[in-house]
């Protein structure tokens, strides 16, 4: 009978059993060190593909907004400086409303003249609606006339002279004239 304990004894001193129990952790820790990477791995990939989308969506809204010329730039003169400058402008296809409300105190559309040697922002300009509703919301099928008195803001254009207009709406991107003076003025000159 002592024999027979000694030989169950020595069954459970050997370690075959804890190999197996060692190895098990070791492929338990393996795994959930690959589940861990595998998280971080996909949070990464889907944090990067949200910021790519919002940076596909904002391109999208940034030219969204966009305007057309749909008329020749006309300026009106006293025959020695330009006086005041006129032209229509209608929303490209696609294109999101643009608020042409020039007493708006936000969110309106601003304009800015340059030449080689002055530089006006947010020059004073009224609008006139030829066709659409009444309201000075270009939106999507739209013509408005802008008028932009270039006295009043002290803007002098001179004959041969390159001036530019910049045209920023509150969203969208902005649209750009340039224009040259003739080398002698009529009342009304059509700048193409």
């Amino acid at each position: 009978m002592l024999t027979a304990i000694r030989r169950i004894a020595r069954r459970f001193r050997r370690d075959d059993g804890i190999t197996g129990l060692e190895t098990a952790i070791i492929l338990i820790a393996f795994v959930v060190v690959a589940a861990v990477f595998a998280f971080v791995v996909l949070s990464t990939g889907l944090f990067s593909s949200e910021r790519g989308k919002e940076a596909v969506y904002a391109g999208l809204a940034k030219t969204r907004g966009t305007m057309e010329l749909s008329s020749s730039l006309v300026a009106n003169s006293d025959l020695t400086n330009v006086t005041t400058v006129e032209f229509d402008i209608t929303l490209a296809a696609g294109g999101d409303s643009v608020n042409l409300d020039p007493t708006a105190a936000t969110n309106r559309t601003v304009m800015t003249y340059i030449d080689s040697t002055t530089v006006v922002n947010d020059i004073p300009y009224t609008t006139t609606v030829i066709t659409g509703n009444a309201n000075t919301l270009l939106e999507p099928g739209e013509l408005i006339r802008v008028n932009i008195d270039l006295a009043g803001a002290g803007a002098v254009i001179p004959v041969n002279t390159t001036f530019t207009l910049e045209i920023k709406p509150p969203t969208g991107s902005y649209m750009v004239l340039q224009r040259t003076t003739p080398a002698a003025f009529l009342t009304v000159n059509n700048l193409n």
